[in-house]
């Protein structure tokens, strides 16, 4: 190859890369489209949560107690028999598997893709809450039967749901329970993250598992999970705790999801991606009921 072409080569990369300050807005080179990929994804499925009636709301709520209520059982299966967290925090991934495949949702998923979609103004705030409340209410009715189901149906299981729920009750209301609570809800909020930067099924299972065993074996103070092992444990009708303290000790686990969710991961990730935000608030989707 002769001198000039290679010059000619040289200055054509030279023209392909970014120069040092494009902008991200109008030069895709520069631009974090993974990231922008899987904003846009988040925004596109909470519309579709936030609009979503409110019978089928209460019934994807219930559904994704029960899944949950699979790991649940394998938790407590598996810890009772092997007597080893770690197996049992891997075996919890059962739950997050199906939740993951059957298309169920936790209360705790939607700190990530409803909230996206409210900040970029394809929603409205009431809309949010809506959603958390219609989850929430599912998540824990369909907890409860299942653990209920659980208990009646493994009777040997009840002296370990015990010890299992108890944990977080013990945890009390202080700094310890706090932190468990944020670092729980950062990672249920990131494996959403993962899930949605993902169309690959393996992918998502990988995301699944990662987070489930996280929850599991370092007990982390997470208010669906810990919910259902104190329901399990309440309906041995021997636990050393009432209704009053579950909901005390869950409402301090929703607090603190809440601020490790939102805080560290959605918000976070958002601000990765200004141009695109600006876009979305820009121009809001066609027939979205936003007032300014």
């Amino acid at each position: 190859m002769s001198d000039e072409k290679l010059a000619a080569g040289e200055k054509a990369d030279k023209r392909a890369r970014p120069a040092v300050g494009s902008d991200p807005a109008l030069d895709d080179t520069v631009a974090e489209v993974e990231v922008e990929d899987t904003f846009i994804r988040a925004v596109d499925e909470g519309r579709r949560r936030i609009f979503r009636r409110m019978v089928p709301l209460l019934a994807t709520g219930f559904v994704g107690g029960i899944d949950v209520g699979t790991g649940v059982l394998a938790l407590l299966l598996v810890e009772y028999t092997t007597h080893s967290k770690l197996l049992a925090g891997l075996a919890f991934s059962v739950g997050f598997i199906a939740l993951a495949l059957a298309r169920s949702e936790l209360f705790t998923e939607d700190f990530l893709i409803p909230v996206s979609t409210v900040i970029a103004r394809q929603a409205q705030f009431r809309g949010l809450i809506r959603l958390w409340i219609g989850t929430l209410v599912g998540n824990l009715a369909g907890g409860w039967i299942f653990s209920w189901l659980i208990i009646a149906g493994f009777p040997s299981l009840r002296s370990q749901a015990i010890v299992s729920g108890s944990y977080y009750v013990d945890l009390g209301l202080g700094i310890r329970a706090m932190v468990l609570a944020i670092i729980g809800g950062t990672v249920i909020t990131l494996m959403t993250w993962m899930q949605h930067g993902t169309e690959q099924t393996s992918g998502k299972i990988v995301a699944a598992v990662t987070g489930a065993f996280l929850l599991g074996a370092a007990g982390l103070n997470h208010a669906i999970v810990n919910s259902l092992l104190m329901f399990a444990a309440l309906n041995t009708g021997h636990a050393p705790f009432g209704y009053l303290q579950w909901a005390e000790t869950a409402g301090w686990a929703a607090i603190g999801n809440i601020i490790g969710g939102v805080g560290l991961v959605t918000l976070l990730r958002i601000v990765q991606v200004p141009h695109t935000l600006k876009a979305e608030r820009e121009h809001p989707a066609p027939g979205v009921p936003f007032h300014e």
